[in-house]
């Protein structure tokens, strides 16, 4: 038996005394699983211990860096909020340089989804009312007494090829029928067209007689700055309404556009709320039969309403600075409407009386979430304004809608106040049996939070921080999946009516730019040129070959002594937001919404107000130069401290 035991051990040997196979298998076995072993808890305690860079400061996001970084924003939570953006801002030009006029007319011609008003539509408008017979006829100068009839002597007037040089009857004081006159309406819109050329109009309304005044019309049009239709997908588009003032001419009796009055002067031509046509074939919503809209543009309209309806997606809102904003509060239709929705909330937090910029990037973060877990965000629409932008210096609390466009959040995302939510809650909760889900654990991921059917999910944050951030919960590996929806924080239609007052009363034809002095100038350890290089004798010199002489140029500049700028004052016409405070003084409509809004309590302009609308008039230049990109070698954050590709 041993010799056989001896001879069994011995067969699975290779010959010459070589390592047994098994175990040589076995140890490399082990030595593999061994190091697999060790490169897991390698990752592990890299994971363990790596901080994440601060997304706000390091974003993945290219035009999220672009904004943080530029240099005409804050990319920290520092108090130097020169210039803030918000979502529609991030797709607006940068480039110093502006785009042509002619350029921009026919990109815009391009890229636009609904194409806007031209001369020649006008005129091809017009066109389509006479008879074909008359199409064919060369253009006529003649001379038409008003006072003969319309027989077959006007007529044969008509056929003629020379002028008419005999006198004529006119009455140069009769009334203008401005609201019948085809022909009047079609030279009221050709003169606002040629009036402003920066200007993409896509509608007319009816002009409206004046009451008292026979020789004046009001008029009320749709527009966007043609900058603004390049390539920026923005839908937001702007109202004016003016007063025209019209004469005729002795010789001719023809009238003519004598004078246009200022932005917003034809209060006749105003109209309160959103107008809709009646429902033509498919349910296509058509044009007011009181608005001129061309012929191609309401094609464009039904095609784009036919492809939305085809691909089963929701038209997107239109929304119109100038008309009545629609900022009223979200209610619940009914106590079972309620009891199937789902529900994402924060509380508490450090955001809270932070500044602006800081606070945006917290809410986005909790609407990111919401939109992610596909639940409706309960939010506070108490915002507590920091001291840095109050009069007083002291904290206050703001109304949410005075600064953001409501009415675009809730028409593009589900949000519901928290006030009236306790209240629904409160009534329906223990009769229906509604459950909640509570974390107070920011390491608690959207990811985990999505398989949770309760009916509310409330995040609670403590009282330290940084860690009681809402921006922490998009951070680390969440970062990757949690989408900032910028697009749907803008600014208020109410602040981008003053904005597009300001720019009206520069013709929208201006140049503009930045100048950061203030508490940076005065410290020359880490910005030793700043002081000298946005001296009034260095800006005339850097603006010489960028501006040209006689122009307007808007100043958006912290420097609390604007004489500071007077030397510019005999090569430029300068203007500086000061010099609008009419727009939001106590007779302004600004002034008498948002009192109405905070229930009677009278608003002020607060310091985020003005530099958000400085912001805007600021980008809307056709010439921006920037401070530290354009008028100093200084970089924005001190010594050292620009980017590595300047």
């Amino acid at each position: 038996m041993l010799g056989r035991a001896a001879g069994m051990s011995s067969a699975p040997r290779w010959r010459g005394g070589s390592l047994d196979l098994r175990a040589a298998l076995r140890s490399g076995g082990n030595l593999l699983f061994a190091l697999f072993v060790a490169a897991v808890l390698a990752f592990t305690l890299l994971a363990a211990v790596h901080s994440p860079d601060d997304p706000l400061l390091h974003p993945s996001s290219h035009q999220l860096t672009d904004f943080l970084t530029s240099a005409t924003s804050t990319s920290t939570f520092l108090t130097d909020d020169s210039v803030l953006r918000t979502g529609e801002d991030f797709n607006a030009s940068t480039s110093s340089g502006g785009i042509g006029a002619a350029e921009a007319g026919v990109e815009a011609e391009i890229k636009e989804a609904v194409p806007f008003i031209k001369l020649s539509d006008v005129a091809s408008e017009a066109e389509k009312t006479e008879p074909a017979a008359e199409k064919t006829e060369p253009e006529l100068a003649v001379t038409v007494d008003t006072d003969v009839g319309t027989g077959d002597g006007a007529a044969a007037a008509t056929t003629e090829e020379t002028p008419v040089t005999e006198a004529v009857s006119c009455d140069t004081e009769a009334p203008v029928d401005c609201t019948g006159d085809r022909d009047l309406f079609n030279l009221l819109m050709r003169s606002a067209i040629e009036r402003f050329p920066d200007l993409h109009f896509y509608r007319f309304g009816r002009p409206v007689a004046v009451p008292g005044s026979p020789m004046e019309c009001d008029l009320a049009w749709r527009f966007r700055p043609a900058a603004d239709a390049i390539g920026t997908g923005r839908t937001t588009y702007y109202k004016d309404y003016r007063r025209f003032t019209l004469t005729r001419d002795v010789n001719t009796c023809t009238l003519v556009v004598d004078s246009v009055g200022e932005y917003h002067s034809g209060v006749g031509a105003k109209r309160n709320g959103k107008r809709k046509g009646k429902k033509g074939k498919k349910g296509k919503r058509e044009a007011p039969v009181t608005d001129f809209v061309p012929a191609k543009t309401q094609v464009r309209l039904d095609e784009n309403a036919a492809n939305n309806e085809a691909a089963g997606a929701v038209s997107e809102p239109v929304f119109v600075v100038g008309e009545a904003v629609n900022d009223s509060l979200p209610v619940v239709a009914s106590e079972s409407e309620f009891s199937r929705g789902k529900y994402l909330i924060y509380m508490g937090g450090g955001e809270r009386c932070k500044s602006m910029n800081h606070f945006i990037w917290g809410f986005l973060c909790a609407l990111g979430e919401a939109q992610f877990l596909n639940r409706t965000l309960v939010m506070d629409l108490n915002v507590c304004l920091n001291g840095r932008y109050t009069s007083s210096g002291k904290d206050e609390d703001r109304d949410f809608r005075l600064y953001f466009d409501f009415e675009h959040l809730k028409e593009s995302a589900s949000v519901i106040d928290q006030s009236q939510f306790w209240q629904d809650w409160g009534k329906w909760q223990k009769k229906d049996r509604l459950k909640n889900f509570y974390t107070e654990d920011i390491r608690m991921t959207p990811m985990k939070l999505k398989d949770i059917k309760d009916t509310l999910i409330m995040r609670k944050f403590g009282n330290v921080e940084p860690d009681n951030y809402w921006s922490r919960v998009c951070e680390g590996q969440t970062e990757g999946v949690i989408k900032r929806p910028w697009h749907l924080l803008w600014k208020s239609r109410r602040l981008m009516e003053i904005v597009s007052a300001i720019s009206s009363r520069m013709n929208w034809d201006f140049d503009s730019v930045h100048v950061v002095r203030g508490e940076k100038a005065q410290n020359t350890q880490l910005w030793p040129n700043l002081d000298r290089d946005t001296s009034p004798e260095s800006l005339l010199m850097t603006l010489n070959d960028k501006v040209g002489a006689g122009r307007y140029l808007y100043i958006a500049t912290n420097e609390p002594d604007k004489s500071f700028f007077d030397p510019l004052n005999g090569k430029y016409k300068t203007r500086f937001l000061d010099d609008f405070n009419d727009l939001w003084a106590e007779n302004s409509e600004w002034f008498t919404e948002t009192k109405e809004l905070s229930n009677g309590k009278s608003v002020e302009f607060d310091g985020y107000m003005r530099v958000a609308v400085d912001t805007v008039v600021f980008l809307r230049g056709k010439r921006h130069l920037e401070t530290f990109n354009d008028l100093t070698r200084d970089c924005k954050d001190g010594v050292n401290t620009c980017p590595a590709s300047s």
